[in-house]
């Protein structure tokens, strides 16, 4: 069954993803830190972005029975929960108000979550061509 992504689950998988990674950098750039927390926060959100969608990529291909190596499915694996660790002790470290160190987590996962779901729409709206 390959059933085509409706458009408004589309469009909601964008704003998921815009949101997140907007809100989060904005938060970053209004933020009072030094410039090198920033660009560990930076880092670590990009690279989320990036173990997400390798993840999600490699669970697809092995639903669809396409090979990939046992190696590349732990390593996103490994990188996806790594990038959440990082953010928490991150975060945990930070001297930040609560409700800020709330924000980059709410932003961070939104953001995750966004990507994952663009790259399956994209993903199923090619299987449809």
């Amino acid at each position: 069954m390959n059933q085509q992504p409706s458009s408004a689950f589309v469009a909601a998988s964008w704003v998921a993803l815009g949101i997140g990674i907007v809100g989060y950098l904005i938060g970053l750039w209004n933020a009072e830190m030094a410039l090198n927390e920033k660009g560990y926060y930076f880092t670590v959100l990009m690279y989320g972005l990036f173990s997400v969608i390798s993840l999600q990529k490699r669970v697809r291909d092995k639903l669809e029975n396409i090979p990939v190596t046992a190696i590349y499915y732990s390593l996103s694996w490994f990188s996806t929960i790594l990038t959440i660790v990082l953010l928490t002790v991150g975060l945990w470290n930070a001297t930040l108000l609560p409700s800020e160190k709330g924000f980059y987590a709410f932003a961070f996962l939104l953001a995750l979550f966004g990507a994952i779901a663009v790259q399956k729409n994209t993903r199923d709206s090619q299987k449809g061509n």
